[in-house]
């Protein structure tokens, strides 16, 4: 079974085509990161109109260089959400345009659902659960419990901005350029700094990083830029650490997972996993290249949660399903 996989949330125009759940034929990715950076961030209208520019013929080029007819091709999966709608817009349409004229089914995906199977692509992982898993994004920061294979609930999220945010904003004060995350783990630099806030700490498993990005604005200028993006990392990374604990101390799951573009982030991997060696969970990590946004994930997420029934696929006609992320209470 082979699934070719969409993803525009943002501003990464990415295809793949993913063999039976775990093989990767083919997967590419044209990213916007030169386009933006002299914004400080993503534009979204800018975002959208390059992905109309690039979506049609970066997949023409993975199916040119994976040899891949489309009668090999049994379903298509797309991000329908959540993300910037300009961007999703584009990718989605393109999808059902495809889906229509090549009479195949589609699949549309939650992208923090695809974020948590980047964790098994090419990988045999044994599947017990609940797992919990932590997503940490440019646009996306929850906890998320897996009590099953299509159980997924969010039990914690930031309130305000995502930690990827944080880190673009913390830059951008710093004068460190974008993307913020890569360029504040190169800068930092353990130093004589003042202790930044550590928001939320106590108070259950939601998350809050506006005050701190505030916290650091008022301290640039009062010490060097390394030890101050240092001070900042190791704040970020302290809270994201501490609702793990909490959240496996609360559900006790058998698993941990981290996954988004934060996860790249070598401090936050590192904490993760001396906090699952302390709990005596098997502990899973994307490859670097999985943690950014890409379509494997999408591709492998839909052929995990599209196979309702033990027939398989769903029907020969062509029809659509979609998958959302349930959530708790955001009291928690």
């Amino acid at each position: 079974m082979i699934i070719l996989g969409i993803e525009s949330s943002c501003d990464d125009t990415a295809v793949a085509l993913v063999q039976n759940g775990r093989k990767v034929l083919g997967s590419l990715v044209s990213s916007q990161v030169k386009l933006h950076r002299r914004f400080g961030g993503v534009v979204p209208e800018v975002a959208s109109r390059k992905h109309l520019e690039n979506i049609l013929p970066i997949i023409e080029r993975l199916l040119r260089e994976t040899k891949t007819s489309l009668n090999r091709i049994d379903a298509i999966a797309v991000t329908s959400g959540p993300g910037l709608s300009g961007s999703l817009l584009v990718g989605v349409n393109t999808a059902k345009a495809l889906a229509y004229i090549w009479q195949k089914p589609l699949i549309e995906v939650d992208h923090l659902a695809a974020h948590i199977y980047s964790n098994f692509i090419e990988k045999k992982l044994p599947l017990k659960f609940p797992m919990l898993a932590l997503i940490v994004s440019g646009g996306h920061t929850e906890l998320v419990l897996i009590k099953s294979r299509t159980n997924l609930v969010v039990v914690g999220a930031t309130l305000d901005d995502a930690a990827g945010e944080a880190f673009d904003k913390a830059a951008k004060l710093l004068g460190l350029g974008y993307p913020g995350g890569p360029a504040i783990a190169k800068a930092a630099v353990m130093g004589k700094v003042d202790p930044l806030p550590r928001p939320m700490l106590e108070q259950g498993l939601n998350m809050s990083f506006s005050g701190l990005k505030t916290a650091l604005g008022r301290a640039v200028g009062s010490a060097k830029k390394s030890a101050l993006a240092y001070e900042f990392q190791e704040a970020v990374t302290d809270v994201l650490a501490t609702k793990v604990t909490r959240a496996i101390r609360r559900y006790r799951p058998k698993a941990l997972l981290l996954a988004g573009g934060v996860a790249a982030n070598k401090v936050l991997r590192e904490k993760l996993k001396q906090i699952a060696k302390k709990h005596n969970l098997p502990y899973y990590i994307p490859e670097f290249k999985y943690c950014m946004d890409n379509a494997a994930m999408v591709a492998l997420a839909a052929y995990f949660l599209g196979r309702t029934d033990k027939r398989g696929w769903y029907n020969v006609e062509v029809k659509t399903n979609s998958w959302k992320l349930k959530y708790e209470s955001r009291n928690t």
